[in-house]
């Protein structure tokens, strides 16, 4: 009999449930005790795995900007040069987040503030390449397209498909079909807003 491999480390589980936690009551709204209980540790265990609460809200928010970005650039390097094939693959990656990560999303909206000016700087920098890395796969298809108008196609995306916090937990953690849907749905829309730019033209 197999066995698992991919376990969530006790540090990915704390990490899990803070960001639960803080997307649903707030970063004060939360105590390390909570979040402590909520992985079958006491508090004061939290702190062999991080220095406090800002730590953790730190790794989250930085850890999902590298996880994005390099996640695109994995897609740039296995991509056959079709920038068609590429941008379908950045959206479905970027759906995959969307809906698995939700609590990141409201995290990063509402507590973005709340890092360390070099965290939130780093955040920052690590988005701004995760955009321009969309931007050149845009500027590809559309090449008729200024960068600026390229680059808020795909800020446009994003917010299209960073709206799923605000979805029902039906269409996001329900039955696969549902699920399934509503990444239909995504892509659709996704596809359709970038297909606009030939219009517009």
């Amino acid at each position: 009999m197999s066995t698992r491999t991919d376990a969530p480390t006790r540090r990915e589980q704390i990490l899990k449930e803070a960001a639960r936690l803080f997307a649903e009551r707030g970063f004060h709204g939360v105590g390390v005790d909570e979040i402590g209980a909520a992985v079958g540790i006491s508090g004061p265990g939290l702190y062999r795995h991080f220095a406090g609460k800002d730590a953790m809200l730190a790794e989250l928010l930085v850890g999902i900007s590298e996880r994005l970005l390099d996640g695109g650039r994995r897609r740039v390097e296995e991509s056959d040069g079709d920038p068609q094939a590429l941008l379908a693959a950045l959206i479905d990656g970027h759906i995959d987040f969307a809906l698995n990560d939700r609590s990141l999303i409201t995290l990063h909206d509402r507590e973005l503030d709340r890092l360390r000016d070099t965290d939130r700087k780093l955040v920052r920098q690590l988005q701004r390449q995760y955009v321009e890395l969309w931007v050149d796969v845009v500027r590809k298809l559309y090449p008729e397209q200024t960068e600026t108008q390229a680059r808020a196609a795909v800020h446009a995306v994003f917010g299209l498909l960073n709206s799923t916090p605000h979805l029902g937990p039906a269409h996001t953690e329900g039955s696969l079909p549902a699920r399934t849907a509503t990444e239909d749905l995504l892509r659709r829309l996704a596809h359709g807003a970038f297909d606009s730019l030939s219009v517009a033209s």
